[in-house]
Order: structure tokens, then C-alpha cells, then sequence
């Protein structure tokens, strides 16, 4: 009965069943949903994720603002998690299993480790999930500035001095771009429509949902073109896909772990979770053409991002669902007990 319970949640959920389907769509339709595709991927999830900060904006308050800044121990949980412990991880499983690896299959799960957290999905995640949003936005953010010195760096370790560089007035130029100005536009624009966004704040997190789903659809789509599939082996795809399917499950189990014993508010546990657990394949791609230049096994360095990232968009939506569920839950007895305490 629990089973079917479970079943029929999942096939009456629009946002589940969307991404089902934006996966089977990225594999009739490739090219459409491709980086300079019909549908221009890269310019809709740009102006999605743009309009996703501007509501987040506006519903922002001052006082969450500076909340979020004095949360010290989420932000230096989600920092070392994103930097240090991702890249022991794979120092650990190098030593391992390194020798039963290819050196380039190894080296993109090392670029992996040393990416910087995503932007976007790790806000409209927590947004969904009913997480602490102000704390998401500063630890997203911040990871996407320290990445930019450090993902270089920590390359540079495992493949030396040799590694390239980064140019860094562009990616700061673009990380203004599409977070920081849409953030205080929301935030100029909220005694105008800060009200009006409050009481329709439901559909703020459809539109979160909605740019998600076109996340993954177009990191489908992208995979599909690239021919990853069929210039690979599959031994070294099934290696990939095993691979960041376990080191997921071990980060989030470990995120998890850490923000409860850290005594962490459920909030704060959700952005801990999302913000510490993801890579940006947004960042990732970019940087890996600076960083490795002309490497002719680039697509087998790039090949472990390329499946984590809808991997974590996948797993990590239906684990938002599952936070929202309980947080509607709590309410419901808080609500219950309060009347029964009148």
C-alpha cells in the first residue's frame, strides 16, 4: 500500500513527470535543446535563471541579508565540502582504484572535484525545497568567485605548472552579469512590488522549477550532440556513470551527516545539502578549454561533469521534494498543535 502511495505521488507530480520527460525529449529532440540549438538553450536558461534572482530579489529582505551573512558555519561547511573535501575524496579513490582507471577518465573526476558549486539550480533547489535561500545565493556565489583561482590551482596539483590560467575579468564581467545585477534590481524594485511578489510567491517557485527543468533538459541535449555515447567505449562510460553516481551518494550522505551534527535548522541543512553536493557544468566547460587548451582527450576530462550534472539535477530535485514534503508536514503539526493548545 506504502509502495502504490509512493507510485502514484510520483506519476501525479508535474515536476517529476517533467523531468522524465525533459530526458526522453533530449534524446528524440538533441539538436533542438544543444548549445546553439533551434531552441538557443543558452540564451533561455540565461534569461530563466536571470528572471529566478531577480524574484529572489525582490522577495529578499534586508534582515535576511544579513542573517545569511552571520550564518559563518553553513558557509565554511559548504566551502571546504565544495574545495577540500571533494578532492580528497578522489585522492582516496585514486589510490585505490587509480591503476584500474584510465589516466584521463581519473583526471576528469579530479576536475570534477575541483569545480566550483552551481549557481542557479543550487538557489531555485533550495527555493523549492523551502531551504534557507539568502545563506544558498551568498555560498553559491562565493563558490563561483574562490573557484575561479582555485579550480585552476588544485588542476594544476595533478598536472602541473603547465595548466593555463583563467580570464578572470570576463568570468567575474559574467558572474555580475547574471547574478549580482538581477539580485539588486530585485532588491531596488522591492518597495514597488515587494508586496505583490509575497502574496503570489507560489508561482515563483514554478518559475524555479520550470528553469530546472530546462537546466536538465539542455545538459541532456548537450551530452547527446557532443556524441559522448559513441566515441567512448562503454566500459569507460559505464565507469563514468557508476563513478559520479557513487561519489553523489557519498557527498550527500556526508553533507547530510555533517549539517546534523552541526546542529544545523532544517533551513540551513537544505542549503548546506544542495550548495555543498553540487558541480557546475556551466563553469566546468568554459574553463576546461582555458585550463587543458587543445588536449585531445578534453571530451573523456570533460565526460565525468558532463554526467554528474543532470545526475545531480535529477537526484537532488527529488530529494527538494521530499524536504518540501516534510516541511509541509512539520507545519501541519505546528498548526495542529497550536490549536490544541487554544
Amino acid at each position: 500500500m506504502h509502495a502504490f502511495k509512493h507510485l502514484k505521488r510520483v506519476v501525479t507530480d508535474w515536476f517529476l513527470c517533467g523531468m522524465l520527460i525533459a530526458t526522453l525529449l533530449s534524446y528524440v529532440f538533441p539538436t533542438f535543446g544543444a548549445t546553439g540549438g533551434t531552441m538557443h538553450a543558452e540564451w533561455v536558461i540565461n534569461i530563466g535563471v536571470f528572471l529566478v534572482f531577480f524574484l529572489h530579489g525582490v522577495n529578499l529582505s534586508s534582515e535576511q541579508i544579513r542573517h545569511g551573512l552571520k550564518n559563518w558555519r553553513l558557509h565554511f561547511m559548504v566551502q571546504t565540502f565544495t574545495f577540500l573535501v571533494f578532492p580528497l575524496i578522489w585522492l582516496v579513490s585514486d589510490t585505490l582504484l587509480g591503476s584500474h582507471i584510465p589516466s584521463l577518465l581519473m583526471l576528469g573526476f579530479f576536475y570534477l572535484c575541483a569545480l566550483p558549486s552551481t549557481i542557479s539550480s543550487s538557489v531555485a533547489l533550495t527555493g523549492s525545497a523551502g531551504g534557507n535561500v539568502p545563506a544558498a545565493i551568498l555560498n553559491a556565489s562565493l563558490s563561483s568567485v574562490l573557484g575561479i583561482f582555485l579550480t585552476p590551482l588544485l588542476v594544476s596539483f595533478v598536472v602541473g605548472s603547465g595548466a593555463g590560467g583563467i580570464d578572470l575579468g570576463s568570468t567575474l564581467l559574467d558572474l555580475c552579469a547574471m547574478l549580482l545585477l538581477p539580485l539588486v534590481l530585485g532588491q531596488l524594485l522591492r518597495p514597488l512590488f515587494g508586496k505583490f511578489f509575497s502574496r503570489h510567491k507560489r508561482y515563483t517557485n514554478i518559475v524555479d522549477k520550470l528553469v530546472i527543468l530546462l537546466l536538465v533538459y539542455a545538459a541532456f541535449c548537450n551530452s547527446m550532440v557532443s556524441g559522448m555515447w559513441q566515441q567512448q567505449g562503454n566500459t569507460v562510460i559505464l565507469s563514468a556513470l557508476v563513478g559520479s553516481a557513487v561519489l553523489l551518494a557519498i557527498i550527500l550522505w556526508m553533507t547530510t551527516r555533517t549539517a546534523r551534527a552541526l546542529k544545523f535548522s532544517p533551513a540551513d541543512e537544505i542549503a548546506a545539502v544542495f550548495c555543498a553536493s553540487k558541480k557546475s557544468l556551466a563553469a566546468g566547460a568554459p574553463m576546461a578549454a582555458l585550463i587543458f587548451g587543445a588536449n585531445p582527450g578534453l571530451g573523456l576530462i570533460l565526460l565525468p561533469i558532463m554526467i554528474y550534472h543532470p545526475l545531480q539535477l535529477i537526484v537532488c530535485s527529488v530529494l527538494a521534494e521530499s524536504y518540501a514534503n516534510r516541511n509541509r508536514v512539520l507545519a501541519e503539526q505546528q498548526r495542529g498543535a497550536a490549536l490544541s493548545a487554544q
